[in-house]
C-alpha cells in the first residue's frame, strides 16, 4: 500500500515542476505574449488533451516576433496545429 502512496505523491511534484516550467516558458518579456500564455497556462492548459498540451509547449519553442505577429493578426502560422492552437488561445480572449 505504501508503494501507491509512494508513486501518486511522487506524481504530484512532476506535474507542479512540469507546471512551473510552463509558467516560466509563457515569460516572455513582451506583455501582449504574457497576458496571453500565463492565464492559459493557469486556467485552461490542464483541460487541453495531451495531444493539444504537446501543441501548447511546441508553441512556446518558436520566436517571440513570429508570435507577436500570429496572436496580433499581422501573419498567419502556417503550421496547422500551431495556428489552431493561436486561434484556440485568442478565442478564449474573446469570450
Amino acid at each position: 500500500m505504501s508503494t501507491t502512496t509512494n508513486q501518486t505523491n511522487s506524481k504530484q511534484p512532476s506535474e507542479g515542476v512540469n507546471k512551473a516550467r510552463l509558467k516560466w516558458a509563457c515569460r516572455r518579456g513582451m506583455l501582449e505574449l504574457d497576458v496571453l500564455f500565463i492565464p492559459f497556462v493557469d486556467e485552461a492548459y490542464d483541460d487541453l488533451t495531451d495531444e493539444k498540451q504537446r501543441v501548447f509547449e511546441r508553441l512556446l519553442t518558436c520566436q517571440d516576433p513570429e508570435l507577436f505577429a500570429w496572436f496580433m493578426g499581422h501573419e498567419t502560422c502556417e503550421d496547422t496545429e500551431l495556428n489552431a492552437m493561436v486561434q484556440h488561445i485568442l478565442q478564449r480572449v474573446k469570450v
